[in-house]
């Protein structure tokens, strides 16, 4: 199986990985994989990947209906420092028939080794 998140890879040695308890090396693979455990509905690996600061308390990621993932583009990713660092992309979906777009600049930090996301901010198409 192809990964979910685009790269060219078999889900097990991309994103797979991650979801399986190894480190993401970069913001970059982090948000990758979390695109992928939102196709998976994979809410553990949601909660777990964001920073405890921001994290919600639920995801409802079960609740109906839900949109069906199409794609990820990833346009640029930024290191601001060793901690902190920026993801731009596209995620493209389909909910109740309807093709959309997501586009946003995410915010990660890294605490331990390991990177979390923090936040983002939504851009207009």
């Amino acid at each position: 199986m192809t990964c979910p998140c685009g790269a060219p890879q078999a889900f097990a040695s991309c994103c797979g990985r991650y979801l399986a308890g190894e480190a993401a090396p970069t913001a970059e693979a982090l948000m990758r994989s979390r695109y992928t455990a939102f196709t998976l509905q994979d809410e553990a690996y949601l909660r777990a990947s964001w920073h405890a600061s921001t994290r919600p308390a639920s995801l409802d990621l079960h609740d109906s209906p839900q949109p069906k993932w199409l794609g990820l583009k990833v346009i640029a990713h930024q290191i601001q420092d060793e901690t902190h660092a920026t993801v731009e992309f596209v995620a493209r979906h389909k909910l109740y028939g309807r093709a959309q777009r997501l586009h946003e600049v995410s915010r990660f930090v890294r605490e331990a080794g390991c990177w979390f996301y923090v936040g983002g901010e939504i851009r207009s198409l």
